[in-house]
Parts: structure tokens; sequence; C-alpha cells
């Protein structure tokens, strides 16, 4: 009940503003809008920070791949951070109309694509990606979009995933000891929210 709660309180904040910013590279400080009337949780200033340190040494020119979207602030933090292009996955038509105006917006090398996630990884895809982000919706059982993943990632890859904290279980440790073809690269926790970086074995 007080993880509700919190949760809550933080929507209604995020709701509340209806930017999050850019915190680092060639954007840093220009502001993302947050749609009103969606559900949507823009990953933290603090655990994005802590995440693009970790990936600072293989962002540049880097192809990323930002499933379940949302405002699109980790890939366009990527890009701002040096990466080449990112591809936004992402089905809630308001958001889509909002990514797209923010690409343009930001003149980033983006696509924006309005598909539900587990249908766009069921088909063969054009180009590998090096980085990907997933921040789903908390409760998504993301097994299925893990088988899916092999063909569209380089051997050299880093999958990035974002959930809700539960008592006594770790939500990244529990994915990793269910499948195999995942390794734990780093880790770490803010708040509510528990997040990896991972690999993924193909």
């Amino acid at each position: 009940m007080l993880i509700k709660k919190r949760l809550s309180m933080r929507k209604n904040r995020i709701q509340a503003s209806d930017s999050v910013r850019i915190i680092g590279g060639q954007w840093r400080g220009r502001r993302v809008e947050v749609c009103q009337n969606t559900s949507v949780r823009p990953t933290p200033d603090r655990v994005r920070e802590t995440l693009f340190n970790w990936l600072s040494n293989i962002l540049p020119g880097a192809r990323c791949l930002d499933l379940f979207a949302g405002t699109g602030i980790l890939g366009l933090e990527a890009l701002s951070r040096g990466a080449d292009e990112a591809c936004f996955i992402e089905s809630n038509p308001l958001l889509v109309k909002s990514l797209k105006k923010q690409a343009i917006t930001f003149g980033a090398n983006a696509q924006v694509v309005k598909a539900d996630v587990l249908e766009v990884m069921s088909t063969v895809p054009s180009k590998l990606f090096d980085i990907v982000f997933m921040d789903p919706p908390y409760m998504m059982d993301l097994s299925k979009v893990i088988l899916q993943l092999p063909p569209w990632v380089n051997c050299e890859n880093l999958v990035y995933v974002e959930r809700q904290a539960m008592p006594h279980i770790n939500p990244i440790d529990q994915m990793v000891e269910s499948d195999p073809s995942l390794i734990v690269k780093k880790k770490g926790s803010a708040g509510q929210v528990v997040y990896g970086l991972l690999t993924l074995k193909k």
C-alpha cells in the first residue's frame, strides 16, 4: 500500500510538471515534453546520470533502441551524449505524436514507430542495435520481449532495464535467474526504482 501511495505521489508530481530535462551532452538543460493524461513515468535524473556514466565509453556512434519509449527521454539523452541514432517504439498515439515533435525540435537522428513492442520485435529488423532501453509498465512481464531481442542486437550489446522495487526480491536478479541468456553488468536502485545494465548472450 505504501509503495502504491509513493508511486501515485510521484506520478502526480510528474504530471504537475509538463517537461523533464536532458541532463548531459549537447542538449543539456533542454526540456522534453511530458504528455498529460498518460501513465508515463520518465526515468529520474539520478538514475539517468548513473546509467549514462555506465554507458559513457560506448555511446559515441552507438545505435540505440528505446522500447516502451514514453517521453523518449532515454533515447534523447543517448543522442545528446553522442549516440549516432535512436529508434523509439511506443504504442500510445499521444506519446508518439509528442515524440515526433521532439525529434524535429531537437534535429535528432531518430525514427519514431507507433506500434506494440512485441509486434515489432516479431519482425525482421533492418539493422542491429548496440544499446536497448526498456522502461516498460512496471508490472509487465518482459520475458517474451527478451526472447525476441537476439535478432535485434549486436554481439556486443547492452540492455538497460528499469523496474519497480519489490519487497524481498530484486526484479533484475529475478529476470537473470529465469533467463540464462542474460548477464548482469551493473545494477542499482533509487527510491522505488531498481535498474540494471545487462548483456544478452547470442
